[in-house]
């Protein structure tokens, strides 16, 4: 399974934090925005990454990932031009994919908590249909939003609706089989001129081939995407590594952890953050071992 993050738009919401600079390069608390869907990528073991963005971003996020191996994973990069709609980028991406299943993920979305990992190797694990996530949320009319039938299955999902009768939001990463570009090619444009993923995720829940899994009570998901959600993620990456002494998203932990790279390799990248609280974390590593990467 390959992965594709999208990083592309123009940050709207967050100007002028984003007037002349990348959404996906603004801090969460210790780290850029984009080490937390590449994390969670990483967690679901995939390691040949694609991800689109807008010309102007494009070297900033080179200049900070480079091609990856650093990390021992394959990373490379396409150009969005225009956006037009989040499934717009499995189309983009489809040279990249070359026929494989994919997890395409939201640039600003973080995800945490207990039993992330399980979830996402389970739906790394599908070759035929799709997988979605859906989380609780207070406010569904801002989110595509799944209903279920009385046995927990999923019956409909629909963008934004007016007077939501489901607290269940799909979230911004999304598992499909080797189908999903030719399908993304098919879909007409909404009102707002966009290839909706919604629109897309239909046609896998019409065909009988999409899995809603709900996040349990104990994890988070979190978008970025204005000043005060910004903060917000912050606050609890802040709050959470504070109390625990354990990184969350931490790249180079996770690379290690999941056997990316050896102990040569994590040396190599705490050197060149020695003398910051990140480059300590890591050399505690190499000294101390990983806990957990989750």
């Amino acid at each position: 399974m390959k992965g594709i993050i999208l990083a592309g738009g123009h940050g709207t919401r967050l100007r002028p934090i984003t007037t002349s600079i990348s959404k996906q390069i603004i801090p969460v608390y210790d780290k850029p925005m984009i080490y937390y869907p590449l994390s969670t990528l990483m967690l679901a073991g995939i390691k040949e990454v694609l991800i689109i963005t807008t010309p102007r971003d494009m070297v900033p996020l080179q200049t900070l990932l480079g091609e990856g191996s650093q990390l021992g994973m394959e990373i490379s990069y396409a150009v969005q031009h225009k956006p037009e709609g989040i499934a717009q980028a499995l189309i983009i991406a489809e040279e990249f994919l070359a026929g494989e299943p994919c997890c395409l993920i939201l640039g600003d979305n973080i995800f945490y908590g207990q039993g992330l990992r399980s979830m996402l190797k389970r739906s790394g694990k599908i070759k035929n249909g799709a997988a979605v996530y859906a989380y609780h949320v207070k406010n569904p009319e801002r989110y595509g939003v799944a209903y279920f039938n009385d046995k927990g299955k999923p019956i409909d999902i629909i963008e934004k609706p007016k007077n939501p009768e489901s607290n269940w939001a799909v979230t911004g990463i999304y598992f499909y089989d080797k189908d999903a570009p030719a399908i993304a090619k098919k879909l007409k444009p909404s009102a707002r001129g966009e290839l909706e993923i919604t629109d897309l995720n239909r046609v896998y829940l019409k065909k009988g081939k999409l899995k809603v899994e709900k996040m349990n009570r104990g994890m988070a998901w979190l978008d970025t995407g204005t000043p005060d959600s910004l903060l917000e993620a912050a606050c609890f990456i802040q709050t959470v590594e504070k109390r625990q002494g354990l990184k969350i998203s931490c790249i180079e932990e996770i690379a290690y952890y999941m056997k990316f790279i050896d102990d040569k390799q994590l040396k190599d990248l705490a050197t060149k953050y020695k003398g910051s609280d990140y480059g300590d974390y890591l050399f505690d590593i190499l000294k101390d071992g990983v806990m957990s990467a989750a």
